[in-house]
């Protein structure tokens, strides 16, 4: 959702109240899972996992929100390359997760999981990179400004 945003930016506005109700959605999602965990005697994983792991995806859903938002409240007129890449890089790994984590309810998939958790680690990898990049080009842009 936050991709397609990014990629027709002049139609942002519904789409980000779209994004608002999926996260409201995912809110739900997550408490009736931590109140499934607590009604389950025995979990496929432990509950530190289970939390971890569902905390983990709200709040990526929660900052993915909270900067879509933001773009809008400061008036962004056009998203920056290195915003509309990083995007791209965190769609590639959240489509990874959630094969990760279909695949857990069965550990004859562990190859798969792993493969995929490596994935993951590459995404990220690639994310840092376009963040640094993204930022020395702010800084430099500052400095000459502040140089001239």
């Amino acid at each position: 959702m936050f991709e397609d945003i990014l990629e027709n930016y002049d139609q942002a506005e519904p789409k980000i109240v779209r994004l608002k109700e999926l996260e409201h959605e995912a809110d739900v999602i997550t408490h009736r899972t931590y109140e499934k965990m607590h009604r389950t005697f025995l979990t496929p994983l432990d509950r530190e996992d289970i939390y971890a792991l569902v905390n983990k995806m709200d709040s990526i859903l929660d900052m993915i929100e909270a900067c879509a938002i933001r773009m809008s409240l400061y008036k962004i007129k056009e998203p920056a390359p290195e915003l509309k890449e990083q995007v791209r890089i965190l769609n590639k790994a959240i489509v990874k997760v959630k094969e990760v984590v279909h695949a857990l309810r069965n550990m004859k998939n562990a190859r798969m999981i792993i493969d995929a958790c490596v994935a993951i680690n590459t995404a990220e990898n690639e994310g840092d990179v376009v963040l640094r990049t993204a930022v020395a080009q702010a800084f430099l842009k500052t400095k000459k400004t502040w140089s001239s």
